[in-house]
């Protein structure tokens, strides 16, 4: 009725006003379509139709029949894959990506950096008090944080019952996460640092912190930050933490693919063992850039 009203008092202007409030009416009708996704029909709003998402838990939608929808929250078993940079992690990643339960997706670049913006911040003793003072407290950041990369593992990829994270570094932070996501799981990949120092000097991988021009420096930075993750990861225990050794990943991918699925609490899926065939085909495993 508002836009009736709005209409008949444009119309009822001279000549020289029309072309004014016709253009301003269809605006008003475009802002309308766009804020509600459509007409008025019936008794409320056209329902949007859904191929699959995820939404908050809280979230109270109404989706039409035969659409799938599925929930995230901070108590939900999130997958964490992790490691030095050419330690398998990609390969661990594609491997669940196939089963048909869980989404992993391509690196977010996103999460390691907001969690290294947090350690950087407790590392400064001024830094910190500064935040405190402004009511900035532990518990604040770790809502909002939590919230924040839930948010980008959600819905970064297609729609997933189990959701999952492969970022490498992010295992640098296995503690702290812990606290944020009390249900998730941790996968770390390790692999001899010697092979994994060639393969980060021959195919030019940059990584900060790294000289890619010093075997000797890639190597100490290798040892220090698998160390890091490692002490960590018997930190949280081994009801949450598995480390995945490449080596044996490789030879034996069966026995190894078994057991990281028990540990995810997953069924069997012949599919992980064949993760390949799915590799750039439409709804298959889509590897980063």
């Amino acid at each position: 009725m508002l836009l009736l009203r709005i209409i008949s008092q444009i119309m009822q202007r001279r000549h020289s006003n029309l072309r004014f409030g016709l253009v301003l009416v269809g605006i008003i009708l475009l802002v309308f379509y766009l804020h509600n996704g459509g007409w008025p029909c019936g008794n409320g709003y056209k329902v949007p139709e859904y191929t699959g998402r995820m939404v908050p838990k809280d979230d109270k939608i109404t989706i039409e029949k035969n659409n799938q929808v599925y929930t995230y929250d901070r108590n939900m078993p999130l997958v964490f894959i992790g490691g030095v940079p050419r330690s398998g992690t990609t390969l661990m990643r594609a491997m669940l990506d196939a089963h048909d339960d869980v989404r992993c997706g391509e690196e977010t670049r996103l999460v390691p950096r907001l969690l290294g913006m947090r350690q950087s911040w407790k590392r400064s003793p001024k830094e910190w008090n500064r935040l405190v003072e402004a009511g900035l407290t532990d518990s604040v950041i770790n809502d909002a944080l939590s919230a924040f990369i839930l948010e980008v593992i959600a819905k970064h990829g297609e729609p997933a019952p189990r959701l999952c994270n492969k970022d490498p570094f992010t295992l640098k932070s296995m503690t702290y996460l812990r606290d944020l996501f009390p249900s998730a799981k941790y996968i770390l990949m390790v692999r001899d640092g010697r092979a994994t120092t060639h393969s980060i000097i021959s195919r030019k991988v940059t990584i900060s912190g790294f000289d890619i021009t010093s075997y000797k420096d890639c190597l100490q930075k290798w040892n220090m930050a698998i160390e890091n993750m490692y002490s960590q990861c018997m930190q949280v225990g081994s009801k949450y933490c598995l480390p995945v050794f490449y080596e044996q990943l490789v030879l034996h991918p069966e026995p190894q693919l078994r057991n990281i699925l028990k540990f995810l609490d997953l069924p069997w899926d012949e599919n992980v063992m064949h993760h390949e065939q799915a590799v750039g085909k439409p709804g298959g495993i889509s590897l980063s850039k």
